[in-house]
This record gives C-alpha cells, structure tokens and sequence, in this order.
C-alpha cells in the first residue's frame, strides 16, 4: 500500500494549529524534499493562505524564515436563525466575528422573506468591514430545525412553515455567487462551543434548550451528522412524564412536550403568570417566581433523564447546556446534573463534566463560520483551489 504525498492542503492544515513552522520544520514533519515543500509553500502564498511570520534563528545559525496561516486570506458569512430571532455576521478563517448584527425575525415569515433580509443584510456588513462578496469563501447558515445536510434544505421543519424542501443553498447561490453550508442550528451552535473548548474535549455533547430541544455531537473533534443529518434530535424521544402530552410533531410523549421552553410557558400561563415564550420563562425564574423555579429544574431533571442514556452510550467528556433556558443558569443545570449523575453508569460520569455555554448567543455564527473554514481548508479543497489557478495561468494569453 502506498502514501499518498503531503499536498499544499496537508501543510496548510498543519500550519493552521496557529504554530508559524519554517521549510526545514515542514520538511521533518512531511518527510518531504525541501524543494517540494518550497513550491508548495509558494503555491499557498501565493493564494495567500499563509503568509511570513518573521525570522527564526536556524541550527546553522543563519534566520530562516517561518510561515503561519493568514486567517485574513477569505471572509465568510454567517448567520444563525432561530424561531423568533436571527444573527448574522462576517467572520474571518479563524472564526473571529469582524462585525455583527442581529434582530429579532420569526422563522415562519417564510423563506424568501428572512433570506432576502440575509441577503441585504450581508452586503451591508461587506461594506461596513471593508470587503466584497470577491473575498467571500461561502456562507454557513443554521436553520432551526431538521436539514439534509448534504442538499441544504429544511425535512419538515415543525416550526418552520414553508420551508419544507425549500432549496436554500440554491437560493442564496444565485444571489451571492459563492458557496452555501446549511445545517441545523444546533449543529453549528456544537461547532461554535467546541471550537471555544477545542483543546480540551475530544467527545461533546452540546444540549440545545429552547423553544424546542435538540443535541450537537461531536467525536473524535469532528461533528457527527449521522446518515442524513438528523443525529442528535432528542427533543422527540419518549419520556414516562410526558406520556399524556401532545407534542407540536404529533406523536405523544416527547421530551419536547414537558421540557421545552414552549411547553413551560404554556403550563405558567395556564397557573395564571404572563409567560408568552422560554425568555419570559427565565426573566420569571430569575425573578424568584417559586413556580417558575420549580418547573425549571424539573425541566432539567427531564432532560438529564435522557442524556443518562446518552453518557452509558456515547460516554462523552462533557455536556454544554445552551439555549433560551440555559440562562436560567444553575437551577437547569442542577436538574440535568441530580438526572444524569444519579442514573449513568460510574465509570462514565468519573470525569464527566456538565456545565452552561461559553459563547452565549454567539455560537451559532461562529458555528456556522467553522463549518465554511473547514470545508474550504479541507486538504482536498485548497488543492483544487491551486489546481485550478495554475490552469487559468496557463491558459491566460
């Protein structure tokens, strides 16, 4: 069996650990001829994926130049839409928001509506960071509900009328002209909490709990999708509690139907509180209101039920609680924590960590960022870039 040599993609991904390395590095790490890494690392720059990072003082005395990731070679757009709200922003390689806006939008206005806000909207932040759609690599965009991954389009999305089947990546394609990402909003929001905890975790659960409730997985640092795109749907699993409580899919039962933020308004509302939706929840909650607490913890102590099952299975390192509910704070946290440590398995929960978001109400969109940086670093992406430069020089008169 033979190996295939190290592309300019495989040194730019080593480069981009953030680490700047000089050619006689790169020659140790590829076991590559010096004069292959050179032309390589020229075809990078002159794409300009890396870029000098100063002078290093070499064994043989003489300074050596060294080379890093230039996480300023593309932008990417980004955009994270929720039931009731939507963010977007301009991101660099890196995932680093360069400007950001956000508003509140409700889902069910329709396709064409909140992509043609999308569409405004991203031209304007172009123009307020100083770029054009010309230094564009793609657009990452969370939906907030099941998306086939590999076509981009919403598979009868619950809350989301008129999306079902809807060509979103077409749609957008025609508008900006560059490449189109579109996955759920949880799994990008896993993307975002894992890039801010990438060092440390290898297998993460990310929990959604919101209007609806949902799960990112990621193993081996890498999101796992499943075989169409629909891993990680927890909120319609079956729960003894909720075993006479119709939930918005149609099926009885579902987690959702006791633990959602939807589902917890609903039952304040009928005790008489003003509780139009999850955040009214948690102002309720934050205000001391005994019922609000009460419901809240229990929300938790329902949704730590199921993830008991997935820690036996999936034995992650730790499980990130975000979401509208999440700001609710420790008294979620302590119901998902009493369920889950109290019914998996010892070996699993020894160093299990369980705790709320990092980024907040930023991990959506630097989720989404993510998910266009890896798809246009990946190894096999960078070298067609190259490939298809060197052929449009060649065929230049």
């Amino acid at each position: 069996m033979t190996t295939e040599p190290a592309g300019a993609g495989a040194l730019l991904a080593i480069l981009r650990d953030g680490r700047a390395r000089t050619r006689t590095e790169l020659v140790q790490l590829t076991s590559l001829a010096r004069s292959t890494v050179s032309q390589r690392l020229d075809a990078l720059a002159d794409q300009q994926w890396i870029r000098p990072a100063g002078e290093v003082i070499s064994s043989g005395g003489r300074p050596a130049v060294a080379f890093s990731f230039n996480s300023g070679a593309r932008t990417v757009l980004a955009a994270d839409l929720g039931a009731t709200h939507a963010r977007i922003a301009v991101t660099d390689l890196a995932a680093r928001v360069l400007v950001e806006r956000s508003r509140d939008m409700r889902i069910a206005e329709g396709p064409e509506r909140v992509l043609g806000w999308i569409v405004d909207e991203f031209t304007d932040l172009l123009a307020g960071a100083g770029h054009t759609l010309s230094h564009v690599c793609g657009v990452g965009i969370g939906l907030p509900g099941p998306v086939d991954h590999a076509s981009g389009r919403p598979v009868n999305p619950p809350i989301m009328p008129n999306w079902d089947g809807f060509d979103v990546p077409g749609w957008l394609a025609s508008r900006l002209g560059v490449p189109i990402l579109v996955d759920n909003d949880v799994n990008i929001m896993a993307l975002g909490e894992h890039r801010a905890a990438s060092s440390e975790f290898e297998h993460l659960l990310f929990v959604k709990v919101g209007t609806g409730i949902g799960c990112g997985v990621i193993t081996e640092h890498r999101l796992h999708r499943g075989a169409r795109g629909s891993a990680g749907d927890i909120g319609h699993i079956e729960v003894a509690r909720a075993a006479n409580e119709t939930c918005r899919c149609g099926n009885t039962g579902c987690l959702e139907a006791v633990a959602g933020g939807g589902a917890l308004a609903a039952r304040l509302r009928d005790a008489g509180l003003n509780a139009a939706d999850g955040r009214a929840v948690v102002e309720l909650v934050r205000a001391g209101n005994p019922a609000a607490v009460q419901m809240i913890r229990q929300a938790g102590r329902d949704i730590g039920d199921v993830l008991a099952a997935l820690v036996n299975f999936f034995n992650p390192e730790v499980i990130i609680i975000g979401g509208d509910l999440s700001e609710a704070g420790e008294h979620l946290l302590a119901g998902v924590r009493e369920a889950v440590y109290r019914r998996s398995l010892p070996l699993a929960t020894q160093h299990l960590s369980i705790r709320g978001r990092q980024l907040g109400d930023r991990a959506g969109i630097i989720g989404a960022a993510v998910m266009v940086a890896e798809h246009t670093l990946s190894a096999a992406a960078v070298d067609r870039t190259i490939a298809s430069s060197t052929v449009r020089e060649f065929a230049a008169p």
